[in-house]
């Protein structure tokens, strides 16, 4: 029997009908937003479940299952050491529901990485004010007090966070940092200027502690013109003597400095600031704004050419072993070159750090130092150095391997072989 057309319309018009509702249905869409949660698709789910929840805000399935979107996309974004915007999803969590500790935790973590140290203090004392305490609070708020030079206190709160959770090999590492810096530290006269606090040994005369606050104050200024960066926090300096950094840093005998959230310097038994070291504070400073726009996320050599670049502004001894590798274009790779140099010898290790200054220097020179910067800002985003140096010198049809070839052709016009 031939079917009737229009029965056959209508029953389209109805299949059709009943589609568009199911796509806008708020507990179709809830359902589909927590598979989207499941595949780690979190932007979708939250657009999906903001739709949902506005039709029925007071659904509570809703409601949690929106705070969690937020809390997926806040951990994505600190996965991408986006923390500012890391912060926002996590307050939007727990604006959704104000008496969940774990939205404090979350927000807290993200602005101590955000560098808003004051902030994230608050929200992890809100946390522990109303669930008690937890391994990871007191981790945290032991971080920002080892920050700020507070190493007792610092040291009471890992403790207690380790009692509680004894396989936490994070608060046991800082735990035992910070005993070797007590060992040291404890007795230390302190100094302060606008932006710096500094801490030296009894052996090192309190004028001189004055010049290199006074120092640290020109390179704030000079780094920051250049990488348009001026921090906002207080940045911790210690003056050790050569036996004493070895012991707190175990670092290697050719260090001349240190930067791990605070510049460590051995100064020895130096009296007056000399041009030599100056230009060390002015190295270890520039690490200060690496970090700060990288978040970490920085291969070592353009991290230390950085340095050298600002060093040597007003200390530059000779390339030696730069320009004997020139004449053979011996150069050590850079793929190698992205890790750290501290396990290198010596006579290596003064290479590592000459070639990564000719090489930021050239970048510098041939691209300015807003594309440099921009590469900076990528890193930080979360991009590889490919990507990041790509879409930085996107203007100049250059990529990471480009880059080198054209600092190793300039390298031959320069040195020759």
């Amino acid at each position: 029997m031939r079917p009737n057309r229009a029965a056959v319309a209508i029953a389209l018009l109805l299949s059709f009908l009943s589609g568009i509702s199911w796509g806008n249905d708020p507990f179709s869409q809830n359902e589909y937003a927590i598979s989207l949660m499941e595949k780690g698709e979190g932007e979708k789910a939250l657009e999906l479940l903001l739709k949902a929840y506005s039709s029925y805000p007071y659904d509570q399935v809703l409601k949690r299952n929106l705070a969690e979107a937020y809390t997926i996309v806040g951990q994505r974004r600190m996965r991408e050491n986006n923390y500012e915007a890391a912060a926002t999803s996590f307050d939007q969590a727990r604006e959704l529901f104000p008496d969940t500790p774990r939205y404090y935790v979350f927000r807290g973590i993200a602005l101590y990485f955000a560098k808003y140290a004051d902030a994230a203090q608050n929200e992890l004392e809100r946390a522990r004010a109303m669930g008690g305490d937890t391994p990871e609070i007191l981790y945290y708020l032991a971080r920002i007090q080892y920050d700020s030079g507070n190493l007792p206190q610092s040291l009471e709160l890992l403790e207690k966070s380790i009692a509680m959770k004894g396989d936490f090999h994070a608060a046991s590492g800082l735990a035992e940092k910070i005993r070797r810096e007590l060992s040291v530290e404890r007795s230390m006269d302190k100094g302060y200027s606008s932006r710096f606090v500094i801490s030296y040994d009894a052996e090192v005369r309190s004028n001189l502690a004055g010049d290199i606050l006074s120092a640290l104050e020109d390179a704030y200024n000079s780094v920051g013109r250049d990488l348009s960066l001026f921090p906002s926090m207080r940045i911790p300096v210690i003056l050790y003597t050569r036996k004493d950094f070895r012991t707190v840093t175990s670092g290697p005998d050719w260090s001349g400095g240190l930067y791990d959230g605070k510049i460590r310097l051995p100064v020895g038994g130096a009296e007056q600031l000399t041009d030599q070291l100056k230009g060390v504070l002015f190295h270890e400073y520039t690490h200060v704004v690496v970090q700060e726009l990288t978040h970490g996320n920085c291969p070592t050599w353009l991290n230390e050419g950085l340095a050298e670049l600002e060093g040597r502004k007003v200390f530059n001894p000779p390339l030696g072993a730069l320009g004997k590798a020139a004449k053979s274009s011996a150069y050590l790779q850079f793929s190698r070159l992205e890790k750290g140099f501290t396990d290198l010898a010596a006579r290596e290790a003064a290479m590592a750090y000459q070639q990564s200054y000719a090489m930021v220097n050239f970048m510098v020179s041939s691209y300015g130092w807003p594309k440099v910067t921009e590469i900076l800002v990528n890193l930080g985003n979360g991009m590889a150095i490919s990507e990041a140096m790509q879409r930085a010198l996107a203007d100049f049809g250059l990529d990471y391997e480009g880059v080198i070839a054209e600092w190793q052709a300039y390298m031959k016009r320069e040195f020759g072989g």
